[in-house]
């Protein structure tokens, strides 16, 4: 999968033959083999060429890692707890990033019932000296 969503693009059995290549010799049928267990499992779509297919993920990275943590969190008797456990393995720069998800999926924070919207602060000026913090009007 890691092949298919680098290219971003529908890809041959033999283009990431090629590319898999560049790094240890493998052999095409195996590539094909994976590539058709990808399908069946409902990971790729497949598109015939000619006698070849080219292959295409069904989904993005990102919505394949959402949903593996989706079914591991699934799975615990304790969902509470298996979610304490995972953040407190997080990185710090892996906390933020949740923070910003997190605001991103509830959008912008109500106001809070009963708030009064409180008018801007006056700017400081010659009339109202008292603007620039100064309570006694200097």
């Amino acid at each position: 999968m890691t092949r298919v969503w680098k290219w971003n693009r529908p890809v041959t059995v033999r283009e990431v033959l090629e590319d898999l290549q560049q790094e240890r010799s493998i052999a095409y049928t195996t590539v094909m083999t994976v590539l058709d267990n990808l399908h069946q499992k409902g990971w790729v779509r497949r598109e015939a060429e000619g006698r070849a297919y080219r292959y295409e993920a069904v989904s993005t990275r990102a919505a394949y890692s959402a949903a593996l943590m989706n079914d591991a969190w699934s799975q615990s008797d304790n969902p509470a707890a298996a979610l304490v456990a995972f953040f407190g393995m997080m990185s710090e720069e892996q906390r933020v990033a949740l923070r910003d998800a997190m605001r991103i999926v509830q959008g912008p924070e109500p106001q809070a019932a009963g708030a009064v919207e409180r008018p801007p602060a006056p700017e400081p000026s010659d009339e109202n000296p008292a603007a620039d913090g100064d309570a006694s009007g200097r």
